[in-house]
């Protein structure tokens, strides 16, 4: 009965039953569609977040260990207005004015440091040419203010 029931099943030598005609053939191809979506995807991904990931200047910016400088009891302030008029504190000065209204205000110490403040709406060259009477008038030490943005 055994040797029947093999051979209606198709029995080959080595124990292994073979396929009828009927079945469904094995399909021994890989199918690759679900891995080039996957790949398209990801080259996707890539396209958009490469250039989101360059730098155009790479500088490597030391770290400053120091701690902020203690603000003078009263600071010379030089503001620059949209006229481009010139104050020191809240007087009006003239330009040619300026070297004697300073070395008032900082009662002659040249070293002293002279806190420079400037319009947003004035040009970046008006604001050197103040920088370079400053300089003139022998203020080498000059602190630009600005307003702190973190908030």
């Amino acid at each position: 009965m055994g040797a029947r029931l093999g051979s209606s099943l198709g029995a080959t030598p080595g124990g292994r039953a073979r396929r009828s005609d009927d079945d469904l053939v094995e399909a021994h191809e890989i199918n690759v569609t679900p891995f080039i979506d996957v790949m398209l995807v990801l080259l996707i991904i890539f396209m958009v977040a490469a250039p989101l990931a360059t730098v155009d200047i790479g500088v490597d910016l030391p770290a400053s260990t120091t701690e902020p400088q203690p603000r003078p009891d009263k600071p010379v302030f030089v503001t620059l207005k949209p006229d481009l008029t010139l104050a020191i504190g809240d007087d009006v000065v003239a330009r040619d004015a300026l070297t004697g209204a300073l070395d008032t205000a900082t009662k002659g110490q040249k070293d002293e440091r002279i806190f420079l403040r400037a319009d947003k709406a004035v040009s970046y060259g008006d604001l050197m040419a103040v920088m370079n009477l400053l300089r003139d008038a022998g203020y080498l030490k000059i602190a630009l203010v600005g307003l702190d943005g973190r908030s």
